[in-house]
């Protein structure tokens, strides 16, 4: 009977203990994700200015926009712990979701009326090596830091980090984006293939963007 009693114990406290550690991860990945994009930010924007690029200057901008949703995630994720019951974890994570959709939305924006100015006005961007390097790098580090927090969405239920995973994914397509249109112009000397570039990345960024606010399946079509 003891014994009974002590496996039915068991098997009721180790759903909140794999939800504990599935929380932990996520807050680890929350935490990584803005660490490194502060640092891509940085370099993205001192490149941007450097080489007058608006494609490296978007995905610049788009970095920090990431860290403040990643930020934003933290804050939802922390407070799921001390949240008393799932009404109100889900009401963290519908804010959670909008605040992501907004930034979003403003970053769009700036990209498209930046990336048209640029391209009437025929400025012409330098080559930016730093810029190559940068996207080519952050292919590899935004394809295994969506996968891993796809993952771990989907083990917590979260809306809000499914969304997040995908503006992750999102960021993997931007660098792929930007690296084309900084190494055209590099390369063959297409200067505008680099406000074209920023053009093309703010298809994803409203779509992200307007799933993120709708609360969609973000990963639906990744």
């Amino acid at each position: 009977m003891a014994h009974s009693d002590t496996s039915q114990l068991n098997s009721r406290l180790q759903p909140a203990i794999s939800r504990d550690r599935a929380l932990a991860r996520a807050v680890r990945l929350e935490y990584f994700t803005v660490g490194w994009n502060i640092l891509e930010g940085v370099i993205a924007v001192l490149a941007a200015l450097a080489a007058g690029s608006v494609a490296l200057l978007g995905f610049g901008i788009d970095s920090f926009v990431e860290s403040a949703s990643a930020a934003v995630l933290v804050w939802r994720l922390t407070a799921e712990r001390s949240a008393r019951g799932d009404d109100e974890i889900e009401m963290l994570d519908h804010r959670a979701r909008r605040l992501v959709g907004l930034s979003l939305s403003l970053l769009a924006a700036f990209v498209a009326s930046d990336s048209l100015w640029t391209l009437w006005n025929g400025e012409r961007p330098l080559p930016s090596l730093t810029g190559i390097v940068l996207t080519a790098v952050s292919i590899g580090i935004m394809w295994w830091l969506a996968r891993a927090k796809r993952h771990v969405a989907h083990e917590l239920g979260s809306r809000a980090l499914e969304a997040d995973s995908f503006q992750t994914t999102a960021c993997f397509w931007l660098s792929v984006i930007v690296m084309g249109g900084v190494g055209l112009n590099a390369a063959l000397g297409w200067w505008w293939a680099d406000p074209v570039a920023a053009l093309g990345m703010t298809y994803f960024i409203v779509r992200e963007g307007r799933k993120a606010w709708r609360g969609e399946d973000a990963c639906s079509d990744c």
